[in-house]
């Protein structure tokens, strides 16, 4: 056979063969299952998470709730709240009940460091896991998900301090409860900023309970005290209406720089930086702390971990706002938003 006899033969053979592989099914790529998804679901579906804030009417604990229902019952979990109303007893009743009835997870607000310590420690040897959320105790659970009250304290302090600068040096310190470690903690980062800060004078240090008539009526006081006053270190917003309350009858707003903390809902933060009642409102931005604590449980309860086993913390990045970001969409969040 020539060579070109061969050259058209092995064309031909190569086109039969093209037209024979056209000719065959198309087989489709196959999925891949993966295998971890399962286990995850079935760890959590119909699971119980229950949640004992401090009380249930103001943004903070309004907001987590809602933030903890979104992220959770999507995955056929069921979240309920146990509402002690500000009474330190009706939360412990709450918590020992708790512990009976076994629900997965217990998300605990603590109203001071010691009263819950106890239980929540019984709570993990009886296999439920604890997170505590911004105020712990003295036992450390699970997890902790919250702000750092240090460094809270100090860049409030510091803030007052620098808008302090040419006047009198004269601060006030408006303290939550005395046995609260949000208190404690955030009085500590205002120390450590004053340590450097000797020409800053304390006239004030006053706890004010975390109640805002409290608060108004100890800045009254203070004020009369000190009409030069410069600056005011508040421990929360929700208190600190009453203390920008005091500052705006003396008028004195504007001339007083009052920085304070909170979960930078719009309402109570945003809009009152904005009108001037609060010159910094260090917010720890409540939607991320609930996706946390929404987090964490489901990691613990899919890990295989048992309740004591592990013990790790989640601390919230600030957000600083001032009448810079106030009027951004991004600063605040909504209560009403959160809760659709």
């Amino acid at each position: 056979m020539s060579v070109q006899l061969k050259r058209t033969a092995l064309r031909l053979m190569m086109a039969a063969t093209a037209v024979a592989a056209m000719a065959l099914p198309v087989r489709a790529q196959q999925g891949l299952d993966e295998p971890f998804q399962g286990p995850f679901k079935a760890a959590l579906a119909g699971k119980t998470v229950a949640y004992i804030p401090v009380a249930m009417n103001f943004d903070l604990t309004e907001g987590w709730f809602a933030g903890v229902k979104r992220e959770l019952e999507p995955f056929g979990m069921k979240v309920i709240v146990r509402d002690p109303n500000w009474s330190t007893s009706a939360g412990a009743q709450a918590l020992t009940t708790l512990i009976s009835e076994k629900p997965a997870a217990i998300i605990v607000h603590n109203p001071d460091v010691q009263t819950y310590a106890k239980l929540l420690q019984r709570a993990e040897k009886e296999g439920i896991f604890i997170i505590q959320i911004n105020m712990g105790s003295v036992y450390r659970s699970s997890a902790f998900v919250g702000a750092n009250w240090i460094e809270v304290g100090e860049r409030a302090t510091e803030a007052v301090v620098k808008a302090c600068e040419g006047k009198s040096g004269k601060v006030a310190i408006m303290q939550g409860a005395l046995s609260a470690a949000t208190s404690a903690y955030t009085l500590k980062g205002v120390e450590n900023v004053l340590a450097k800060n000797p020409n800053i004078k304390v006239v004030s240090s006053q706890a004010a309970d975390w109640d805002a008539a409290k608060a108004k009526a100890i800045t009254q006081t203070v004020l009369k005290q000190n009409p030069d006053l410069c600056g005011i270190v508040g421990f929360w917003d929700g208190m600190d209406i009453g203390t920008a309350a005091a500052v705006k009858e003396a008028g004195l707003t504007g001339k007083v720089f009052l920085a304070t903390s909170g979960g930078g809902e719009r309402k109570g933060a945003c809009e009152l930086v904005k009108s001037g009642a609060f010159d910094l409102d260090l917010s720890y931005d409540v939607p991320i702390q609930a996706a946390d604590m929404a987090a964490m449980i489901k990691w613990l309860l899919s890990s295989g971990a048992k309740p004591g086993d592990v013990k790790g913390s989640i601390y919230t990045t600030l957000i600083p706002i001032t009448k810079d970001n106030a009027g951004s969409d991004t600063a605040c969040w909504n209560l009403s938003d959160l809760k659709k």
